[in-house]
């Protein structure tokens, strides 16, 4: 009795076990297909929205693209040559930096023609002076002036015209002297004058560019601004362009002025030292003048002399 009480217990047991797994199995088959499918497509395309319903940050994100295209600089593939930078710059800056081009041409023209005509003239006056320091007379020293040229031949000129005037009626050792000398300074006052024609441009232009390049380069930072202004940005890679372009006109100003300084200082010494020997060929002709004028005084009389020196002349 006990035996059949305990395997019937046994196999109730049994029965409720497998009426548990049963319904266990039962949910989970249940579950899986009470839940949401969502495909791949799905997740990988959201629903579209309705224009109501769009959020308020895309129109701004809109601008924001806008802006940044306006904003990409005008300057990226822009040529920063000073031939590039020239032809990229405003009408005014154009102008300034023509300007300080021609001024350069012209001082360096002038500075070549300068030194030649300089070169040339102090060349035949040191020939004359050593005729002259070597003669022993007027007459002597006039011989050796055929080939003479320039300014000195003119002093020659001029003390022989005097000269000649002169013997025309009576004259006096201290009048021929005087007037030879008032004669041989205008020449040389002419001369000087004649020579320093040209200079001037260049103490202009070493002057004056400087500030005509700053002018241009104020111009084209006023442009620069203006246009930082307009594009509300501060960046470097839109501003340094037109700001290179501003400091070109200084550069171009700097490069007409400065050797315009330079020549016209060396022309100043030049000159300085061409009219010393002018004085020089004078005093040279003044010295002869005095010496035969007290030679001809122990005989014939200072009278003749202008004579004699047309005779020889």
């Amino acid at each position: 009795m006990n035996q059949q009480s305990g395997r019937s217990l046994i196999s109730m047991a049994a029965l409720f076990l497998a009426g548990v797994l049963l319904s266990g199995q039962s949910v989970a088959q249940t579950e899986p297909a009470s839940a949401p499918v969502i495909s791949a497509a799905e997740v990988a395309e959201p629903a579209a929205m309705p224009a109501t319903e769009q959020p308020a940050t895309a129109p701004a994100a809109d601008l924001t693209a806008a802006a940044a295209q306006q904003l990409v600089p005008t300057h990226a593939g822009m040529d920063l040559s000073p031939l590039g930078m020239y032809q990229a710059a405003d009408w005014v800056v154009k102008s300034v930096m023509i300007l300080l081009l021609v001024a350069s041409l012209l001082t360096w023209a002038i500075g070549v023609a300068k030194q030649l005509q300089i070169y040339s003239a102090c060349r035949r006056g040191r020939r004359i002076l050593r005729a002259l320091l070597t003669a022993d007379s007027l007459a002597d020293g006039g011989e050796n002036m055929h080939a003479a040229q320039g300014v000195g031949l003119a002093l020659i000129h001029a003390t022989r015209h005097e000269l000649e005037l002169s013997a025309r009626g009576p004259a006096s050792e201290a009048g021929i002297k005087e007037r030879v000398q008032a004669r041989l300074e205008r020449i040389q006052a002419s001369a000087g004058r004649q020579m320093n024609q040209g200079t001037g441009i260049l103490a202009t232009v070493g002057s004056v560019a400087p500030f005509v390049g700053l002018f241009g380069t104020v111009w084209g930072i006023m442009n620069a601004f203006i246009g930082i202004a307009e594009t509300k940005t501060t960046n470097l890679a839109v501003v340094a362009p037109g700001i290179a372009e501003a400091l070109l006109a200084t550069a171009i100003g700097l490069v007409a002025a400065i050797p315009a300084v330079v020549i016209y200082n060396h022309f100043t010494r030049a000159i300085q030292g061409y009219k010393a020997l002018l004085a020089d060929i004078s005093v040279a002709l003044l010295v002869l003048i005095s010496r035969d004028l007290d030679r001809q005084s122990a005989g014939s009389g200072a009278a003749e002399y202008p004579q004699a020196m047309q005779q020889a002349g």
